[in-house]
């Protein structure tokens, strides 16, 4: 389905504003605290979204190239530049990127991807309850399952008949794969520690994947 872009980034821009609402009221230890996110903490994922909301294309084609094209080595160099001195400045950092709509390709579902995931790879670990609306988690679906972009989230999914169980999401064939929209979304991303939101024949498959590639 084609999406509006300018729907798209309101949903960006409401996505970040929610996170930096939790963020707000994390203790200071808590920024120091681990992820879903790999070995990044609270505050290195914070700053990582605010650099992915500050790279227009010339300038990701350039630090692509200055880092050998190595995404970890251009991710950690622009999510250095967005970290404040204390988590407080991290955080107005972040606050000041909520309503842009810079971004290097034209591919904005992947970018509320980003959004969607990483503020969740940050609530999951802290037991935060906030959780991405359905009209930003649905073109997040639809672009993961169709596609890999920055995650290798169609891969993932391949073979496998993906049913959401509250919101109008179907797609795929195989075994099936059924639970909540949010759990569909994180696994395609990799996270396995949603896996425990999904059931049905091909969860098992599922994790085998999404495990492999975590390891």
């Amino acid at each position: 389905m084609e999406r509006d872009t300018e729907a798209l980034w309101n949903c960006a821009h409401a996505e970040r504003a929610a996170l930096a609402r939790d963020l707000a009221s994390l203790p200071g230890e808590a920024w120091r605290g681990p992820t879903l996110c790999g070995n990044w903490n609270v505050e290195e994922v914070t700053a990582h979204l605010t650099a992915a909301a500050s790279v227009g294309q010339w300038r990701w084609i350039r630090s692509m190239v200055l880092a050998g094209f190595r995404p970890g080595v251009h991710n950690q160099r622009r999510l250095e530049e967005c970290l404040g001195s204390t988590p407080a400045g991290t955080l107005q950092e972040f606050r000041a990127v909520i309503g842009s709509t810079v971004a290097p390709s034209s591919h904005i579902a992947a970018y509320l991807g980003e959004v969607v995931v990483h503020a969740q790879d940050i609530r999951y670990p802290l037991h935060l309850p906030a959780r991405p609306g359905l009209e930003a988690l649905l073109p997040v679906a639809e672009f993961f399952a169709a596609r890999n972009f920055t995650v290798p989230s169609r891969d993932n999914g391949a073979g496998l008949r993906l049913v959401a169980a509250d919101a109008p999401f179907e797609v795929g064939a195989g075994p099936e794969v059924r639970g909540s929209l949010l759990g569909l979304v994180m696994c395609l991303a990799g996270r396995p520690a949603y896996l425990e939101e999904l059931e049905g024949p091909g969860v098992a498959l599922l994790r085998e994947r999404i495990t492999r590639v975590e390891n």
